[in-house]
């Protein structure tokens, strides 16, 4: 259980309570939909103010709301110097600036807590038209639709962090298409899309991947669904890295990619294509059964333990 669904204190004004799976908390501010959401950045070392950023707003777009501003705590271990807080800063004020996001403040220290920079954000958000789509509003019968690619974020992340031992590897080529992987980050304009056509469920596959969003997205919605992992789309140098970094691309880190349900698959997709936003429909939501259909047969589709990104291993 969730420790925090134990607090005894539960205002009328909170209208969307934590969840696993459930990224945002709404409040209503007497008429105004409210949308917040927090997430560190533990898996990267380069780039990590403009991950925080992106990665945050992104929770705030899959609930159909906009973000507004947010909040940084940089935890930078002994011996940084102000060259390392002026390049995540930098990060940070490139994506808010991309986003319409204004950075309102937070926190920076130097401490002995941590061996690399951690950048911790919370962002607030409002909802259009006084509507939030959360993660658990899936219904059975629906499509379920992935935009983008299957480890969006987490390729981009392996491709800069382990640049040097990848160029040993694989063509230099293949690692700068990985590494600009990141400008594709945002889920924002599928967002808006997707509430446009009927989405009842949208989610932000971030830790474990496609396979962690699509079970979370079950589990809030106490349904069941049927995967098609042929359906997923991966990009070729998301195949060639997870291969070199002996780990499953499905259960990689994916922000950027987000997961959808509607009523209206086809047209959504026709819509998304026609905003140049790539997509497919990799499964469906039943009643209680979660599956994933592979080539090799037919798996139970579980619960998430560890991203991949946190698995790397290029012996």
């Amino acid at each position: 259980m969730n420790p925090i669904s134990k607090n005894s204190v539960k205002r009328e004004d909170v209208v969307l309570r934590p969840k696993t799976g459930e990224d945002c908390s709404v409040i209503d501010l007497q008429g105004e939909m409210c949308v917040l959401s927090t997430d560190p950045i533990t898996g990267a070392a380069k780039d990590i103010g403009y991950l925080a950023v992106q990665i945050n707003c992104n929770d705030i777009f899959s609930a159909g709301a906009e973000p507004v501003g947010i909040l940084l705590t940089v935890l930078l271990p002994q011996g940084s110097g102000e060259e390392d807080l002026t390049e995540i800063m930098e990060g940070a004020m490139k994506a808010a600036e991309e986003l319409g996001v204004e950075i309102l403040g937070g926190h920076t220290e130097v401490t002995d807590a941590v061996c690399k920079p951690i950048v911790s954000a919370a962002v607030i958000g409002k909802s259009r038209a006084r509507k939030v789509i959360m993660t658990g509003g899936a219904k059975v019968g629906q499509d379920v639709i992935m935009t983008k690619w299957a480890g969006l974020e987490g390729t981009a992340i392996i491709a800069k962090e382990y640049e040097k031992i990848l160029e040993k590897r694989l063509p230099l080529e293949i690692i700068q298409r990985a590494q600009n992987m990141k400008k594709f980050l945002s889920v924002g304009r599928e967002a808006s899309i997707a509430v446009a056509y009927g989405a009842t469920s949208m989610h932000d596959a971030t830790e474990g991947g496609i396979l962690g969003a699509v079970w979370e997205v079950a589990e809030c919605s106490q349904t069941g669904v049927e995967l098609w992992a042929n359906k997923i789309p991966m990009k070729e140098e998301t195949r060639l890295i997870c291969k070199e970094a002996q780990i499953d691309p499905l259960g990689l880190i994916s922000s950027g990619t987000m997961i959808i349900t509607t009523d209206n698959g086809r047209e959504l997709l026709d819509a998304l294509a026609e905003n140049g936003i790539e997509a497919a429909v990799i499964g469906k939501i039943t009643k209680t059964k979660r599956s994933l259909v592979t080539n090799n047969g037919i798996k139970s589709l579980e619960e998430p333990k560890s991203d991949a990104i946190y698995q790397v291993n290029f012996q």
